[in-house]
């Protein structure tokens, strides 16, 4: 075979640092975004306080001096909790904006949760970078926030992807972000997805009616007093709303908007028309004349569509998306009635006049019938702003109640005198009644700093090139500012200085860009000013390869020691944060080594060329290294000092980044920093990440998984495609230690034409011991010359199930005959039996209400491996239960089972042991996507301590889960349990064809 035939990549790559393939010169990016001319009036280290990170608030904030203390302090610490809250997933989905601190059963993949998605975007659009919400935006509509979900109860049974999880306001929130930032293109590009986003919703559409129905509990609101007037109050009857129809809406006119920047006006007719028919809907249906309110109207039960006597918050939200009209702006007088939603920390979510008030709200969480959730109060000071800027005056509120509205919400979020917003406070009383410890902190479920820039500043963006200033701030306030605003790529300063004696620039309203000043005005009265055109700010991709927010697979972390709360993987969960609950950090607290050692094993290797790390400093037992050591892994398995460091700052500093730059870079799969106190204490780091510049118009591909069998080889391909002409393009693919990757086609090409891709077939070959199910990564390097980055794809190669390698048959029922009287019936659900019936070559298990059991096959399993397949005729199509279970059982109270639900098309792992039902630590966590189709059979193996679970489709068997079983209980003892089939359904008929009980020969 010629040489360039023949590429070979060998694991743990870190070819020597000469050699110009791997080893190149990496182009720094700057660590944050340029801030660019503007003003410098504000004293920003005083404003700022105590933050961790400080250049980072410097480089992405507008800092704002206001004469309240309590507004001006809880905007600075809502930018710190919004900073908490973004995380950074890996290169396929990059920075998410979380709800939670930490993560929860219920989220999407890497812990988003849609539910207040666009409330994060509202917020984050002030922030300079622009890099976090392109990604978040992306990772609703395009990434894997936009991928299927199981439609089960507890995830919503009403849809099938996780951007419809909850309600969203995803087009109206995108529409809103272009207009602060000023890149309509990126908002433009994605219309394709905000148009699917809409229609998406459209199961939900009464016709007869015109309108939307959602279920409360996913509008984010549990116990609502609509919710208990129904019979099921936790999630509340399905209903007709102003969220969604509202949320529709809003979307419907911000499509329209950006069709038309695109020169389709035929195209934003057809949203316009539908926006107006759901106006005119929700006037007909949702609009009480006599309490002049909006309200909720229950879809079943309910045929003359008779609304419900009760006001709730909710009834504000058309107004944020200015769907209601300025005849129903008596609505509002409600927010200042005492009986209505008036509270000293309120708004409420219920009208105090509501028998159903805050019933039970104090004996449990959520309630949504009277406490305050910031999420409903900033919705209502949107709604507000938009009210008293954009509509006729009217008689019922006016800008003073705009600023004691939002004062209150600001003295809301205190807990023990000091700033923090948890998740739902009592209207009368000092305190947060839902603020669970490692849960609720500093809870990013709603926006403030909006309110107060687009709000009480008046800052009110436009997609145009112009800006509108209309404060909602009183005249008689002597001073208030707005400092370097990122506004459409400029920085935009507005100043006001009643007598001129504050800021001494001047008496009245003024306002710079860019440093300039641009308008000078005596008094507070809204004004129009044109905004200069922006040229290109694009700030280039950065890729962080050692994050792991799942923290299972690879990347991975190890330490030489960890206290028990800080484990190491901690150090790459995408998160940096310096709170003590909940925790992400790695610590040595306790330790009793002199040093000690932080590794990140990337699997694969991959190219290391700017590292960061943010210590840990506690104050007290765990504090900032004096100094440190960077050391990466040679190909023989070697641990060498990372060559060519640069670091910025030379000494280790507490709570902002150490930055070390790698030139050239170094390609290794395992990396180590070594902390050192010169007293010998303990030490933390909670960020550990390893940035790199993908090559700009280069793209890397190859497929999501590569099946192998151990000792084995197979064939895969990757694909380095063009969207600009680059010289010099070369793909390598690096696999793990023991694995070998031989490029069988040519894997570089002279030049690469925009369009074209260059296609390399290689052969794979995996390690003699690899046991089932493991998956080790294999990534694609693509680089170009003339280009420092290198861009990368990483899939899974995984050891797959083939029941050829369990060639010894234990048991095998073809259902030719009744064997039934063979199996020992255990019932570990605790239900009803099924009836079962063998005819025709079939298993039949039949229910007319919820029945299950477990048939334990009699033999025992084997501690080498025991594989437990089924082939499935048909489910019973009954929900929610529609289940078959395999593995291995010992009677009720001790089983190992994976799960297969076909109503929720979903999968996992049940593992009891002692009658204890275990978690995450034996399960693995939950759920896998299930598509079954006629013909599939699955499959459970068990063995080494781990249970995995198979899906057959084509011929081809597709990984489930991987369960660690062997947490919870002995591999020895579950080898001695019966190889079990449970079936469990809520009505109709489940039908097997066979059930076969294979291990290893």
């Amino acid at each position: 075979m010629r040489r360039s035939m023949a590429i070979l990549v060998v694991a743990a790559l870190a070819v020597s640092t000469a050699s110009p393939a791997v080893a190149h010169r990496a182009a720094a990016q700057d660590l944050y975004p340029a801030v660019g001319a503007g003003t410098s009036f504000l004293d920003h280290t005083g404003l700022l306080g105590d933050v961790p990170e400080p250049a980072w608030y410097e480089a992405n904030i507008a800092f704002v001096d206001l004469p309240d203390r309590e507004i001006r302090d809880t905007y600075y610490y809502r930018w710190k909790s919004y900073r908490e809250a973004l995380k950074y997933t890996g290169p396929k989905d990059g920075w998410i904006v979380s709800e939670f601190l930490g993560p929860v059963g219920y989220s999407a993949p890497n812990g988003g949760i849609v539910a207040a998605a666009g409330h994060h975007v509202y917020e984050g659009r002030w922030l300079r970078d622009h890099r976090y919400l392109d990604d978040y935006v992306d990772y609703w509509l395009r990434g894997s926030g936009s991928g299927p979900k199981p439609a089960t109860d507890f995830l919503n049974k009403n849809t099938t992807d996780w951007a419809h999880q909850y309600s969203f306001w995803a087009a109206d929130a995108v529409a809103a972000r272009a207009a602060v930032d000023g890149r309509s293109r990126f908002a433009t590009d994605r219309l394709p997805e905000l148009i699917r986003q809409w229609q998406r919703w459209s199961p939900q559409f009464d016709a007869g009616l015109g309108l939307y129905w959602q279920t409360p509990v996913w509008d984010a609101m549990e116990y609502t007093v609509s919710s208990y007037q129904s019979p099921d109050p936790y999630h509340g009857g399905d209903g007709f709303r102003s969220t969604l129809n509202a949320y529709q809406y809003g979307d419907a006119r911000a499509i329209a908007q950006l069709l038309r920047a695109r020169g389709d006006a035929a195209g934003a007719r057809q949203y316009d028309q539908a926006a107006d028919a759901l106006r005119t809907a929700q006037e007909r249906w949702l609009w009480d004349s006599n309490a002049q309110f909006y309200k909720h109207v229950m879809r079943d039960g309910n045929p003359g569509r008779t609304k419900l006597a009760d006001r709730e918050a909710i009834g504000f939200v058309p107004w944020y998306f200015h769907m209601a009209p300025a005849s129903n702006s008596a609505a509002w007088a409600q927010l200042t009635d005492p009986q209505g939603f008036a509270a000293r920390f309120g708004p409420t979510t219920a009208e105090r006049r509501s028998p159903w008030f805050m019933r039970d709200a104090l004996n449990g969480c959520c309630r949504w019938n009277g406490p305050s959730w910031p999420y409903a109060t900033s919705q209502t000071l949107t709604a507000l702003a938009n009210l008293l800027i954009d509509y006729p005056a009217q008689p019922y509120v006016s800008r003073a109640d705009y600023l004691s509205v939002l004062r209150g919400y600001a003295l809301t979020q205190r807990k023990n005198g000091a700033p923090y917003v948890a998740e739902a406070h009592h209207p009368d009383e000092d305190r947060w009644i839902y603020d669970g410890r490692g849960h609720s902190e500093d809870y990013n479920h709603s926006t403030f700093n909006d309110n107060v820039l687009s709000g009480l500043l008046g800052i009110r963006p436009q997609l145009g090139n112009e800006v509108q200033i209309a404060p909602l701030a009183p005249s008689t306030w002597d001073y208030f500012a707005a400092e370097n605003v990122p506004y459409h790529g400029h920085n935009l300063t507005v100043l006001w200085d009643r007598t001129g004696s504050h800021y001494g620039k001047g008496a009245g309203l003024r306002v710079w860009v860019d440093g300039q000043l641009r308008h000078v005005q005596s008094g507070l009265s809204a004004v129009r000013l044109p905004i200069p055109q922006r040229g290109d700010g694009e700030l280039p991709e950065l890729v962080d390869d050692f994050a792991n927010v799942s923290q299972t697979g690879y990347p991975t972390a190890r330490a030489s020691y960890s206290y028990s709360a800080d484990p190491p993987t901690k150090a790459i969960d995408g998160q940096d944060f310096h709170l003590d609950v909940p925790g992400t950090r790695w610590t040595t607290w306790t330790s009793p080594n002199s040093e000690d050692w932080l590794e990140v094993d990337l699997g694969a290797p991959a190219p290391v060329s700017d590292l960061r790390v943010t210590f840990y400093d506690d104050g007290g037992g765990v504090r900032v290294p004096a100094t440190y050591d960077l050391r990466y892994r040679t190909p023989d398995g070697q641990w060498r000092d990372l060559p060519g460091q640069r670091r910025s700052p030379a000494t280790p500093v507490a709570r902002a980044v150490n930055r070390i730059l790698v030139e050239p870079a170094v390609t290794t799969d395992r990396v180590r920093i070594l902390p050192r106190r010169a007293d010998g204490g303990a030490v933390g780091i909670t960020a550990f990440s390893s940035w790199r510049a993908p090559v700009r118009g280069l793209t890397a591909s190859l497929p999501e998984s590569v099946q192998v069998r151990a000792g084995a080889s197979v064939e895969t391909t990757t694909t380095v495609t063009a969207s600009r002409s680059l010289a010099g393009v070369r793909a390598g693919l690096a696999v793990p230690a023991g694995w070998t990757a031989v490029a069988l086609t040519p894997a570089s090409t002279s030049r690469l034409l925009p369009g074209r891709a260059l296609v390399t077939r290689w052969r794979v070959t995996a390690p003699a011991e690899l046991p089932l199910g493991e998956s080790a990564p294999v990534r694609v390097l693509a680089t170009a010359s003339g280009d420092s980055g290198t861009s990368t794809a990483v899939a899974s190669a995984q050891s797959a199930f083939d029941p050829a390698d369990f060639a010894a048959v234990v048991w095998d029922d073809t259902f030719d005959t009744d064997r039934l009287g063979s199996y020992r019936v255990d019932g570990p659900f605790n239900e009803a039996t099924p009836g079962f019936q063998v005819s025709g070559g079939a298993l039949t298990a039949s229910a007319a209400s919820r029945s299950g059991a477990v048939l334990s096959a009699p033999v025992a399993g084997d501690a080498r491996g025991t594989a437990v397949v089924v082939e499935p005729r048909s489910f019973a199509g009954s929900a929610p239960e529609d289940s078959l279970f395999l593995g291995q059982i010992a009677g009720n109270r001790d089983f190992a089972l994976a799960w297969f639900n076909n109503a929720g098309k979903a999968s996992g792992v049940d593992v009891t042991v002692g009658g204890v039902r275990r978690g995450d630590e034996a399960t693995g966590g939950c759920c896998a996507a299930l598509s079954f189709s006629s013909g599939d059979r699955l499959a459970a193996v068990l063995g080494d301590g781990r249970l995995t679970s198979w899906i057959e489709h084509d011929g081809r068997w597709s990984l489930l889960r991987s369960a660690p079983i062997g947490n919870a209980v002995d591999p020895a003892v579950v080898a001695g349990w019966a190889p079990g089939l449970g079936l469990r359904l809520d009505a109709g008929a489940l039908v097997i064809d066979r059930l076969t009980v294979l291990r290893r020969a």
